[in-house]
C-alpha cells in the first residue's frame, strides 16, 4: 500500500475529569488497511474508537482521515458543525447495540441518512440501499420492521446503514458483543467481505481468532497505552509484552494451532 495513511492519529489525549484515558496515542492505518483493538475492558479502546469521528473531542493531539484533519488542545476551539458533521459522514460507525429506528421498514433505516445528510434523490438512495443489503445478506428483509430480525440481522443492517454514507473507513466498537454466540459468525463474515473488498477499517473486538485472520495489524491497549503493535498473527502467536502475554494467555490455552 503506497501514498498517506488513510488514518493518523498523532499525541492523542483524552481525560474524562481527574482520570486520564488515553495517553500520548500514535497509530497510522494504510488505506484498505485493518487494525484490531485489543485489550482489557478500561484500556481506552472504545473512546479511541470514538474520538476517532469525535464522538467524543480528544484533549490534546490530532487527527487525520483521508484530506481531513483537525488538531486539538486547549487553546483550540472545538470543530464546528458542519465540518463535524461532514467529518462523521466518511467515517461510518457500527456500535454494539444497532440503534435502528424500530418504525421504520430495513429500507427506510439504510435510506434515512443518504436522503436527509446527503441530500440523495429518493431513487438512487433505494438502490444504493438494496445492493447493500444484497451484500450483507439481507435483500429480503428489505420491508420488515427491526423487531423481525434477529441480532445478527439487525447488525448487518447497521452495517449497511453506515456503509450508505459511502464512508472513507468503517469503525466497528465491539459489533459482536451483544449477539448470542450463533449469531456471531455472521456479522464477522460480513465484515471479513468488508475487509477482502479493501475498506479500512478499526475494529475493537474481544474475538481473537478474528483479529488473527482478518486484521492486518493488532495494537494491544492497556490503561490508555498502546503498549504492544505489530502484524495481528505476530502479536497474537508470539506477544512480546509481559501484558499482552497475559492477556492472550486465555485464548492461547484454547486455540487451535494452525
Amino acid at each position: 500500500m503506497t501514498g498517506a495513511p488513510m488514518i493518523e492519529i498523532t499525541g492523542l489525549r483524552k481525560s474524562f475529569g481527574p482520570l486520564e484515558v488515553l495517553k500520548d496515542i500514535n497509530l497510522q492505518v494504510p488505506t484498505g488497511g485493518v487494525v484490531a483493538l485489543l485489550g482489557p475492558s478500561g484500556s481506552g479502546k472504545s473512546t479511541l474508537l470514538r474520538c476517532l469521528n469525535l464522538l467524543v473531542v480528544p484533549d490534546d493531539g490530532s487527527i487525520r482521515v483521508g484530506n481531513t484533519s483537525f488538531t486539538f488542545g486547549k487553546s483550540l476551539q472545538h470543530p464546528k458543525v458542519k465540518p463535524l458533521a461532514a467529518f462523521r459522514s466518511r467515517t461510518g460507525m457500527v456500535f454494539q447495540n444497532f440503534n435502528l429506528f424500530p418504525h421504520m421498514t430495513v429500507l427506510e433505516n439504510v435510506i434515512e441518512a443518504p436522503i436527509y445528510v446527503k441530500g440523495m434523490r429518493r431513487k438512487d438512495a433505494v438502490d444504493l440501499a438494496m445492493s447493500l443489503l444484497d451484500k450483507v445478506g439481507l435483500a429480503d428483509r428489505a420491508n420488515q420492521r427491526p423487531e423481525t430480525l434477529s441480532g445478527g440481522q439487525k447488525q448487518r443492517v447497521a452495517i449497511a446503514r453506515a456503509l450508505a454514507m459511502t464512508p472513507e473507513v468503517m469503525l466497528f466498537d465491539e459489533a459482536t458483543s451483544a449477539l448470542d454466540p450463533e449469531l456471531v459468525g455472521e456479522v464477522l463474515q460480513t465484515m471479513q467481505k468488508l475487509a477482502a473488498d479493501g475498506m479500512t477499517m478499526v475494529i475493537v473486538t474481544h474475538e481473537i481468532t478474528f483479529a488473527r485472520d482478518v486484521a492486518d495489524r493488532v495494537v494491544f491497549m492497556r490503561d490508555g497505552y498502546v503498549v504492544e503493535e505489530g502484524p495481528a498473527r505476530e502479536v497474537i502467536d508470539s506477544p512480546k509484552m509481559e501484558a499482552t502475554k497475559n492477556f492472550l494467555s486465555h485464548f492461547h490455552k484454547g486455540a487451535t494451532p494452525r
